[in-house]
């Protein structure tokens, strides 16, 4: 299976995670307008391993939105932890991916008549977790090209696999987001107008695009241009400069100007998204850890 980006991630053990203690965020220094949302890890230098401490230091900072592709990996006493925390710290949570298992990388381009039914009991056991952590997003990757097939074919078995899921989620009001990625040329879904497509042909409320910016940049560029090409079908965005994958300002992409083009478009159509931070620091650093805090301080102030 090709390996999705993975973030720095605690250590801790279900026993501590489940001790109860009561949380002493200072009153944050400043509290972002806009829904960022950090990973778990991501500011262990100044936080530390255990996942309390971490919520506590990101709702100190001013975070209101976490982020955690792993969460369905994670035990039930760790989600609920998690869950408890967040709900004391009045922040709420974005993404996480829903987990497939198998060969799930063949799952939506092959055609094979059970695909529909394994995707739908994946997207049942994500609606499980989501209720435990109150949760209504969750991100799938479309898996891989099948080379034996036509195009137009892959598309049509990926349509079938996603409107099985889709079914499955609009019931619960939540929503899968679908994303393009720059991992490997081998990934079936690359860039926003292909994800466009899809939603359309789903035809849901509970299909949207994941916008992540880092893989697009890459596999397409012209982000603004497309970010208005596909609006009506975004559900979600992601940030991260290229190269590196690091904070705003540390590469080529003018997150200033970027993010000031989606704020003009939200304010004209009264949407709201959560921004989820998809990117180091890749190790404990409060210098960099600091930059990267300040840098969304700096990209929201046309917000």
């Amino acid at each position: 299976m090709i390996s999705r980006r993975t973030l720095l991630h605690s250590s801790l053990s279900a026993t501590a995670l489940a001790a109860m203690r009561p949380l002493s965020a200072a009153p944050p220094k400043r509290k972002f307008k806009l829904k960022f949302a950090p990973h778990l890890g991501q500011f262990v230098g100044h936080a530390g391993e255990d996942i309390v401490d971490q919520l506590t230091f990101l709702a100190g900072e001013g975070f209101t939105v976490l982020e955690d592709n792993e969460m369905m990996q994670r035990s039930v006493s760790t989600q609920e932890t998690i869950a408890r925390t967040l709900r004391e710290l009045g922040m709420s949570l974005g993404v996480f991916v829903v987990a497939v298992g198998g060969n799930q990388n063949r799952l939506f381009t092959t055609g094979h008549e059970d695909n529909p039914r394994k995707f739908a009991r994946a997207c049942q056991d994500a609606v499980a977790v989501a209720k435990r952590v109150n949760a209504r997003w969750m991100t799938v990757v479309p898996g891989v090209f099948d080379r034996t097939l036509p195009i137009g074919l892959q598309t049509a078995n990926a349509i079938d696999v996603l409107r099985a899921g889709a079914e499955v989620f609009e019931r619960e009001n939540l929503v899968m987001v679908i994303e393009p990625l720059a991992d490997s040329p081998d990934l079936f879904l690359r860039t926003a107008d292909q994800a466009y497509e899809l939603c359309r042909a789903v035809n849901s409320p509970a299909c949207k695009i994941l916008f992540d910016m880092y893989h697009l940049q890459q596999n397409q560029g012209s982000i603004m241009t497309s970010i208005d090409q596909v609006w009506s079908e975004i559900g979600y965005f992601q940030i991260g400069d290229v190269p590196g994958r690091l904070w705003p300002g540390t590469g080529e992409m003018n997150y200033r100007n970027i993010l000031e083009h989606i704020f003009a478009r939200m304010r004209r159509t009264g949407r709201d998204f959560i921004f989820g931070m998809e990117h180091g620091p890749w190790k404990p650093d409060k210098a960099a850890e600091r930059a990267c805090i300040e840098s969304y301080a700096a990209i929201e102030v046309g917000w």
